[in-house]
C-alpha cells in the first residue's frame, strides 16, 4: 500500500525525482491554471542581469520570493509568475569591452558600435542556463518560458510611451549640470546609482594657503580633500554670516573662521582682528595656478550659505567646474567656468605639469608643488565615505556636463506620500533608508553616454524644435524610411530622421544618448505586458504588485525607480508589500568576496544537502531583513532538526501502517472516541494552521517557520514518543485506530501547511500518504488548498495543561542531569510550583514521562532550598556603620524560612542591637542559596520543580530492571530481528544481576516479546554489559 521509507536523511536524490514529476506532469502551470476566475495576487520578479553567475544571496532572494507566492496560490488566488531579465546598460558593456579585449568609448568606436551591440545582445545570455537551473533546483516557479525581456522592442516601445508621458508632464529637461560622472565608463550616473558605490576611503586632506593680492604673507586658509580641483579654482566662498579671524602665526597671517582657528592651528597665535564673512566678500588673491586663461573677473572672496563650520576652515575653494554649491555660486556672482579635466577624467593640455595624467594620480604631484611654493599650512589623510563607480569600480568626479534630466524634485511630496502607502518589512526602512532617499530626493540623471540601451527617443531639429517618440507607429508615421522591422537600439535607430512639424523643412535627429538602465527595469509594471499598446486589462488586473521582495541595496535601486515611474505615471506605488533582504555573510559574519576566498557556492550546498534544506534554513535562522550567516554545518544542523524529524516520525507511521495493512480511508476520525494526547496534537495542529496563516497573510516567514518546527518536535518527541506502544498492539483496537488516524491526518496537514517552505519534502510525502491510497486526491500538495483552522479541534485550556506538563518535564529532566540520575532509574516524588496545579490524567503524563512515583503541587519550594545572608554594605554601610559586625552575626543565626517569607510580603525584617531597632529590606541583604541535602530544583520564571534524590533499595531494584530491558531492545536492533519477532533471553556471570531477572521476569518478557528468560551463555547473539556497575553477560536468540 505505501511506499517502504528509507530512514536515510539524503533528500538530494529524492529532490531531483520531486522535479522530474513537477516538469512531466506541468504541476506548475496547473496551479496558476486551476485558480483561473480567482481573485488575482501580483507578485513582480526583480529582473536579474544574465551575464553574471547566480551566488547564494540570489539563492536567498528567490526562496523568499517563491514562498509567498505558492502560499497565495495554496489560498485560492491566481498568482501570475512572469520571470524577467535585465539585459541593458554598464553591467553588460563592460563585460562585453572585456571579452573583446579593448577598454572605453574610443576603442569600442574603433571596433564599430554596430558588432559590439550584437557582441552586447549575446552576451546577457551567457549564464542564462545557469540561472534557469539554479532557480529550477531551488524550487523557484516562475514562467520562464515567456519571461520579459528589456532589450525586446516591446519593452523599448512601453519605455518610450513612460518618457513620452513625462515629456508631456514638462518633467523630462536638459540640463548643463554638476553629475557623478564615471571617467572610465564615460558616462554621468544618477543619483541611485552613486549610493550603491560608496566606499571608505583615505584621501589627502591639505590646508592651502591663498595670498591675499598686495598683502605680504597674509593669506586666506582653505581646506579641501580633492587636490586636482584646484588648478580649476576661480575663487574663495566664506560664509557671510559666520564670524572670522586675522591671526599671527610666526611671521605669517591667516584668515580663517573663528570657531575653527583652535582645531586647524598647529601653534599659537594672536588674534589681530575679528570680522563677519561679508567683510571679506570682494577680498582679492593671487591664483595658485595659471593654467587656464580667465575672461571674467575671478579669484576674489564670494559668498556663500552653504559655507558650514563643523570641518575645514570656514573658507572653501570653489572650482565651479566639479561641484554643485561651487556651479550656484558661480552663476550668482557670474564667475569664469574653467575646465582643465576631459571626460577621461585626465588634466588637458594647457595643464602643462600634468597633462594627460589622471586626476587622482596627480594629488600627491599637486601637493608636492604647492609644498615647494610655501602654498601648504599642514596636510593628512581623511578617510571619509566616497562614491566609485557602481560596475568598474572607478573614482567619481563631480563634473559639470550637458545631461537629460527627469524633474524628481517636482513630485518629491507625491514620492513621500506614495512612500507611506507601502507596507515595508521591517517598518523602519519606510522613515529610515528610503525615507531619508526621498527627503533629500534630487532630479533623476537619465541619459548615459553610452551604446547598449534603450535610446532616449527625443528628436532634435537644427531650428531648436524637440520631440519626443511614444511608440513605433509614431516614428514610422513621423520619420522617413524606417524599416517594418526597427530595431530600436543604437546604431540603428540613429539613422532615423524626422520630418521637422515647427519648421517644415528641418531634418530632426535622434540625440546620442541611452537611458539608465535602472528605469528599464522600473518600468517592468507596464512594460512586461507591453502596455499600453496590448494587455491593458492583464496590466490593470496586476497592477500594484501584492508583493516584491529584494536586497536592502534596491531601496536605491530597483525599489526607488519602480516607486518613481510609478508616481510619475500613475501617482500610486508600484508595489504594497515589500520584504526587504539582509545581506547572507560567511559563518563569522564577514561579507562574502572572492578576495577573501569565503564564498559559498550554492551548487555545493544544493549538491550535498538539497533545496529543502538551504530554503529551510534561511527561513527559520533569522529574520529575512537581517544578515544571514551561511555556512554548510548550519545549514545540516537545520536540515536534521527539522526535516530529518519531519522525516523519521513519516516514517514511522508508513513503518506500522505498512505492517498493519492500515488504509485510513476504511476508518474516519472519531474526535470523541479520541485519548487525551491524540485531542492536543489535533487541538495543536489546528492552532498552527491559525498562527502560520495569519503569519503568512502578513509576511512573517521566520515566525511561521519557528512555529511549524516546534510543532514537528513536539509531534515526533511528545505525541508519537508517548503513543508509542499504541502501535505496537497485537489488534486493531479502538485506540489503536484513534493512534493512527491521529498521526495520519496531524501529517496530512503538516505537509500541506509546510508546502510551500520545503516544496520537495512534502511533495514526496504527500505523493506516499495520500496520492498512493486516493487517485482522486490532487496530484501534487501543490494543488491542494492550504488548510483551514477548525476551531472545533483547538481546545486551548488542554494546550496550556500541556504546556505545562513538557516544561515540568524538562525541569525535571534537568533535575535529573545535576544529580546525575539516569531517566531509567525510578524515583520517589517531585515538587512543584507553578501557577496553576494540573488534573490527575496529565500529572500521570509527568509521572511516566519523569519516571516518578509521586507529583506533589506545592505553594512554597523554598523548603527545599537553604539561605545564606549578608548585609549590603553599599546601603547598610552609612545607615549602621559600627553595628555591621553584629548584624552580620545575626544574619548567620536567623531563622532563613522566616527571612525569605517577611521578603515575599514585601515586609521588613527588624531586630533590636544595643537598644538600636535594625530594620532590613530584601535590598539590604545579599542573599546565597543552596540545596538542601537530598533534593535538586530547577527553575523557569516561576515554575520551580524539585526531584527528591533519595533512592530506596526498591526504587534502585527497579532501575536495574529498567537497564535490561533497554540492554535487550538494543541487542534485538543490533541483532538485526523485526519489531514483531518474539525471542529467547540468556543471562550469566552475574549473581546480583540473575536475582533481580528473576524477580522481575514477566515484566522483563513483556517489554521485549521475550518468550522465555533463562540462565546461561547461551544465544545466536551475546554482549557484555555494565549495568550500574554491576558486569554481566546478555544474549537473545529468535524463536
Amino acid at each position: 500500500m505505501y511506499k517502504k521509507v528509507s530512514t536515510n536523511l539524503n533528500f538530494v536524490d529524492r529532490e531531483k525525482e520531486v522535479l522530474k514529476y513537477w516538469k512531466e506532469n506541468k504541476v506548475f502551470e496547473k496551479s496558476i491554471d486551476m485558480r483561473e476566475g480567482g481573485e488575482t495576487f501580483t507578485f513582480y520578479d526583480g529582473p536579474p542581469t544574465a551575464n553574471g553567475k547566480p551566488h547564494i544571496g540570489h539563492v536567498l532572494t528567490r526562496v523568499i520570493k517563491d514562498i509567498i507566492p505558492r502560499y497565495k496560490t495554496m489560498k485560492g488566488y491566481k498568482v501570475l509568475r512572469k520571470a524577467g531579465w535585465d539585459t541593458h546598460g554598464l553591467p553588460v558593456e563592460l563585460e562585453v569591452e572585456k571579452m573583446l579585449g579593448i577598454d572605453g568609448k574610443p576603442e569600442i568606436e574603433k571596433f564599430g558600435v554596430e558588432p559590439f551591440i550584437e557582441n552586447c545582445k549575446k552576451s546577457v545570455w551567457k549564464y542564462k542556463a545557469e540561472w534557469e537551473q539554479m532557480s529550477e533546483r531551488i524550487g523557484y516557479w516562475a514562467d520562464m518560458e515567456n519571461p520579459y525581456i528589456t532589450y525586446d522592442n516591446n519593452y523599448i516601445e512601453s519605455v518610450w510611451w513612460a518618457l513620452k508621458k513625462i515629456w508631456e508632464q514638462g518633467l523630462l529637461y536638459k540640463g548643463h549640470k554638476i553629475v557623478p560622472y564615471c571617467p572610465r565608463c564615460g558616462t554621468s550616473l544618477s543619483s541611485h546609482e552613486v549610493a550603491q558605490g560608496y566606499k571608505e576611503v583615505k584621501d589627502p586632506s591639505i590646508y592651502v594657503k591663498f595670498q591675499v593680492k598686495g598683502e605680504k604673507n597674509v593669506y586666506l586658509m582653505a581646506w579641501t580633500t580633492t587636490p586636482w580641483t584646484l588648478p580649476s579654482n576661480v575663487a574663495l566662498t566664506v560664509n557671510p554670516r559666520e564670524t572670522y579671524v586675522k591671526v599671527k602665526c610666526s611671521d605669517e597671517i591667516y584668515i580663517l573662521a573663528e570657531a575653527l582657528a583652535p582645531t586647524v592651528l598647529n601653534e599659537e597665535y594672536e588674534v589681530l582682528e575679528k570680522m563677519d564673512g561679508q567683510s571679506l566678500v570682494g577680498m582679492e588673491y593671487e591664483p595658485l595656478f595659471n593654467f587656464a586663461k580667465v575672461d571674467k573677473k575671478a579669484f576674489y572672496v564670494v559668498g556663500g550659505d552653504f559655507v558650514t563650520l563643523t570641518d575645514g576652515t570656514g573658507i572653501v575653494h570653489t572650482a565651479p567646474a566639479f561641484g554643485e554649491d561651487d556651479a550656484k555660486v558661480g552663476r550668482e556672482y557670474d564667475l569664469p567656468f574653467v575646465q582643465l579635466v576631459n571626460e577621461q577624467g585626465n588634466f588637458v593640455e594647457s595643464v602643462t605639469e600634468w597633462k594627460g595624467m589622471f586626476v587622482k594620480d596627480a594629488d600627491p604631484l599637486i601637493i608636492k608643488h604647492l609644498e615647494g611654493r610655501n602654498l601648504i599650512y599642514k596636510k593628512m589623510d581623511y578617510e571619509h565615505s566616497y562614491p566609485f563607480c557602481w560596475r568598474c569600480d572607478t573614482h567619481l568626479l563631480y563634473y559639470a556636463m550637458d545631461t537629460w534630466f527627469i524633474k524628481m524634485t517636482a513630485v518629491k511630496d507625491k514620492l513621500l506620500k506614495n512612500n507611506n502607502k507601502i507596507n515595508w518589512l521591517p517598518d523602519n526602512i519606510r522613515e529610515g533608508r528610503m525615507g531619508n532617499f526621498l527627503e533629500n530626493v534630487v532630479d533623476w540623471g537619465l541619459s548615459r553616454s553610452r551604446y547598449w540601451g534603450t535610446p532616449l527617443p527625443i528628436w532634435e531639429c537644427e531650428c531648436g524644435h524637440r520631440h519626443v517618440i511614444g511608440s513605433i507607429a509614431e516614428l514610422k508615421e513621423m520619420g522617413e524610411n524606417v524599416p517594418d522591422d526597427i530595431e530600436l537600439h543604437k546604431p540603428f535607430i540613429d539613422n532615423v530622421l524626422l520630418k521637422c512639424p515647427k519648421c517644415g523643412t528641418g531634418k530632426m535627429k535622434r540625440v546620442s544618448e541611452v537611458i539608465d538602465c535602472w528605469f528599464d527595469s522600473g518600468s517592468m509594471p507596464f512594460a512586461q505586458w507591453h502596455y499600453p499598446f496590448e494587455n491593458e486589462e492583464i496590466f490593470k488586473d496586476n497592477f500594484p504588485a501584492d508583493f516584491i521582495s529584494e536586497a536592502i541595496d534596491q531601496t536605491r535601486g530597483w525599489f526607488y525607480t519602480l516607486l518613481a515611474i510609478s508616481t510619475l505615471l500613475f501617482d500610486e506605488p508600484a508595489f504594497k508589500n515589500v520584504i526587504v533582504l539582509g545581506h547572507v555573510n560567511d559563518k563569522d559574519g564577514i561579507k562574502m568576496s572572492k578576495h577573501k576566498g569565503n564564498v559559498v557556492d550554492p551548487w555545493t550546498v544544493l549538491d550535498k544537502q538539497g533545496a529543502d534544506a538551504v530554503r529551510w534554513y534561511f527561513y527559520i535562522n533569522s529574520a529575512p531583513w537581517l544578515p544571514n550567516r551561511f555556512y554548510e554545518e548550519a545549514v545540516s544542523e537545520s536540515q536534521r532538526k527539522f526535516m530529518g524529524t519531519l522525516w523519521n516520525t513519516y516514517a514511522f507511521y508508513v513503518l506500522y501502517a505498512e505492517l498493519d495493512q492500515f488504509n485510513p480511508k476504511e476508518y474516519k476520525l472519531e474526535y470523541e472516541k479520541l485519548s487525551v494526547m491524540d485531542k492536543w496534537i489535533l487541538s495543536k495542529m489546528h492552532s498552527l494552521i491559525a498562527t502560520v496563516d495569519k503569519n503568512l497573510s502578513n509576511y512573517r516567514i521566520t515566525e511561521s517557520a519557528r512555529a511549524i518546527q516546534e510543532f514537528v518536535d513536539d509531534l515526533s518527541n511528545w505525541y508519537v514518543r508517548r503513543s508509542r506502544e499504541r502501535f505496537w498492539q497485537k489488534d486493531m483496537t479502538q485506540d489503536k485506530i484513534n493512534a493512527y488516524m491521529t498521526l495520519y491526518t496531524v501529517l496530512v496537514q503538516l505537509i500541506t501547511v509546510s508546502a510551500p517552505f520545503v516544496p520537495f519534502v512534502t511533495e514526496e510525502i504527500y505523493g506516499n500518504l495520500v496520492r498512493n491510497i486516493d487517485s482522486e486526491a490532487p496530484e501534487s500538495v501543490h494543488l491542494c488548498d492550504f488548510p483551514v483552522a477548525d476551531e472545533k479541534f483547538i481546545d486551548k485550556e488542554l494546550e496550556k495543561n500541556m504546556d505545562l506538563v513538557l516544561k515540568l518535564v524538562v525541569l525535571g529532566r534537568a533535575c535529573r542531569n545535576a544529580a546525575n540520575i539516569k531517566n531509567r532509574q525510578p524515583v520517589a516524588k517531585i515538587y512543584v510550583k507553578s501557577d496553576f496545579e494540573l488534573p490527575e490524567m496529565f500529572v500521570e503524563l509527568i509521572k511516566d514521562e519523569l519516571n516518578v512515583k509521586e507529583v506533589v503541587f506545592t505553594d512554597d519550594a523554598r523548603q527545599f532550598t537553604k539561605y545564606k545572608f549578608k548585609p549590603q554594605l553599599r546601603t547598610l554601610g552609612a545607615k549602621y556603620g559600627k553595628l555591621i559586625p553584629h548584624i552580620t552575626k545575626v544574619l548567620t543565626e536567623i531563622d532563613d524560612a522566616m527571612v525569605m517569607d517577611k521578603f515575599s510580603k514585601g515586609e521588613m525584617v527588624t531586630f533590636e542591637i544595643e537598644g538600636t531597632t535594625v530594620e532590613l529590606a530584601e535590598s539590604d541583604v545579599l542573599i546565597e542559596t543552596s540545596q538542601k541535602e537530598g533534593f535538586v530544583s530547577e527553575a523557569e520564571r516561576d515554575t520551580v520543580v524539585v526531584l527528591d534524590t533519595n533512592l530506596t533499595p526498591e526504587l534502585i531494584e527497579e532501575g536495574f530492571v529498567r537497564e535490561i530491558i533497554s540492554k535487550i531492545q538494543t541487542m534485538r536492533k543490533e541483532a538485526g530481528f523485526e519489531v514483531q519477532d518474539h525471542i529467547k533471553i540468556y543471562f550469566a556471570n552475574n549473581a546480583r544481576i540473575a536475582e533481580i531477572i528473576e524477580r522481575n521476569k514477566a515484566v522483563i518478557g513483556e517489554e521485549t516479546l521475550a518468550d522465555e528468560i533463562s540462565e546461561g551463555n547461551n544465544g545466536s547473539y551475546n554482549k557484555e554489559w555494565n549495568i550500574n556497575g554491576e558486569k554481566v553477560n546478555l544474549g537473545v536468540e529468535k524463536i
